[in-house]
C-alpha cells in the first residue's frame, strides 16, 4: 500500500535490489541476501538499529561501496559494476557537506557546472530549486552563515538539482534539533512528492520512518524482516523483531487458546504467525490498554487485572502511566498504558488500578 502519488511521480524511476550481499572483514555480513523493489516516484524509508544493513544498502545502491553477490537494476538498466558517476543519484548526508568558500547558490550550481550547463541554465535551476526548498533570500549566504537546517535544505536543493533518478538520503536529519528535524522532514516529503523522484531514506528513527515513507522496510542483521505501509507496519508487525522495534510494546504473559490470548483479564485476537496454543508472551502496545483506579468501574472491560501504578509521566501530546501487575500469570510484570495528556494527575505512585485489553489484535510468541 503506498500513498497516492502526485502527478510528477510518474517520472519516477524504479529500483531493484536483489539478493545483494556485502562482507566486510572478519566475515561481517552487513547485507545477506537483501532484497528490495521500489516502484517509480515511491519514497521508501529503511529503518533498523545501528549495524543492521540499512546505510550499507544504500551505499551499495549508490555505488559508494560493491556488492560480493546480487544484482542492482536502476531504470530497468543493470548498474552492479557501473561507478557512482554514471548513476545519476542525488546524494544527502547527515553531514550538510557544503563548501565552504561558495553561497548557497554556488553551491546548487556545483552539479550542473560539473554536467557542463550553461551559466544561464545553471542559474534559473539554482533559483527554482532554492524557491522548492524556501531559500530563495539565502542564495547568496555562505554555510557558516545559515542555520544547520538551512544548510541541509541546502544540500537537498544541490542533490535535486541535477534532476537524479533516485534521490538517497543517508540520516540527513539526525544532527539537527527536535524542532528543526520535525519541521525539515515534512518539507522533504513535500518536495518529494512535488518533483516525483525515487527516494530511498535511511533512519534509526522510526517517528522519521513512519511519518514520511510511503512504505517502510525494518532491518535486522542484514534482512528486511518487514516491508510496508507505516500503519501496517506499525498495527500487524510480522515479526517479534519489528513489534518490538517499531513503537512501544508491552511484553505481557498470557494464555493461547483457539487464536486469542487471554490477558489482563480479557482477550486478545491474534495477528498471523502468533504461538500456537499454550503459555505465550503477547505484545501489546500501550494504547492498547486500558486503566482505571480500583472501584470506578471503568476498567474497559469484565474484570480486568490489579495493578499498582509505579510512575505517571505528562509527555506533551500523551501521558504514560507505568504499572506493576499484581495478580494473573504475569504478576510483578510492568505494563506501559497511553493515557490522554488531561488524565495523568488522575494516577499517583502506589495506587491501585485496574487494566485490561482493548481488544486490538496483537502478536503473541512462545514463552520459551
Amino acid at each position: 500500500m503506498t500513498a497516492t502519488p502526485s502527478p510528477a511521480a510518474s517520472r519516477g524511476t524504479e529500483v531493484r535490489l536483489t539478493d545483494l550481499t556485502r562482507v566486510y572483514a572478519g566475515n561481517v555480513r552487513a547485507l545477506d541476501g537483501f532484497t528490495l523493489h521500489i516502484a517509480p516516484g515511491e519514497f521508501v524509508a529503511l529503518l533498523g538499529p545501528s549495524g543492521c544493513g540499512k546505510t550499507t544498502a544504500l551505499r551499495l545502491l549508490a555505488g559508494l561501496e560493491d556488492a560480493d553477490g546480487g544484482t542492482i537494476e536502476v531504470g530497468g538498466r543493470d548498474v552492479t559494476n557501473v561507478p557512482t558517476s554514471k548513476r545519476d543519484m542525488g546524494m544527502v548526508f547527515q553531514a550538510y557537506s557544503l563548501f565552504p568558500h561558495m553561497t548557497a547558490r554556488q553551491n546548487v550550481e556545483f552539479g550542473l557546472q560539473l554536467r557542463k550547463q550553461d551559466k544561464a541554465t545553471r542559474h534559473g535551476r539554482a533559483a527554482d530549486m532554492l524557491d522548492l526548498v524556501g531559500l530563495s533570500k539565502q542564495a547568496d549566504r555562505y554555510a557558516h552563515q545559515m542555520s544547520g537546517g538551512q544548510q541541509q535544505r541546502v544540500a537537498l536543493a544541490r542533490a535535486l538539482a541535477i534532476e537524479p533518478q533516485v534521490l538517497l538520503l543517508d540520516e540527513p536529519l539526525s544532527a539537527l534539533d527536535a524542532k528543526v528535524r520535525s519541521q525539515l522532514r515534512d518539507e522533504i516529503r513535500r518536495i518529494q512528492l512535488e518533483v516525483g523522484t525515487t527516494t530511498l531514506f535511511v533512519t534509526h528513527d522510526q517517528e522519521e520512518a513512519l511519518a514520511v515513507a510511503d512504505r517502510v522496510g525494518v532491518m535486522n542483521a542484514g534482512r528486511l524482516e518487514q516491508l510496508a505501509s507505516p500503519a501496517q507496519l506499525y498495527k500487524n508487525p510480522a515479526t517479534p523483531f519489528v513489534a518490538d522495534f517499531v513503537g512501544l510494546t508491552n511484553r505481557l504473559h498470557c494464555r493461547v487458546a483457539g487464536g486469542v490470548a487471554q490477558v489482563l483479564g480479557g482477550a486478545v485476537p491474534l495477528l498471523a504467525g502468533s504461538a500456537g496454543d499454550g503459555l505465550a508472551i503477547v505484545l501489546v502496545r500501550p494504547e492498547g490498554v486500558t486503566i482505571a483506579p480500583v472501584g470506578s468501574g471503568g476498567s474497559g472491560g469484565a474484570g480486568g487485572a490489579a495493578a499498582t501504578v509505579v510512575s505517571a509521566s505528562f509527555l506533551g501530546a500523551s501521558g504514560k502511566i507505568v504499572a506493576r501487575l499484581e495478580s494473573s500469570e504475569g504478576v510483578g510484570d510492568l505494563v506501559s498504558v497511553q493515557v490522554d495528556n488531561t488524565d495523568v494527575t488522575a494516577y499517583a505512585p502506589g495506587q491501585r488500578v485496574l487494566l485490561a485489553p482493548r481488544g486490538d489484535a496483537a502478536l503473541a510468541v512462545s514463552a520459551t
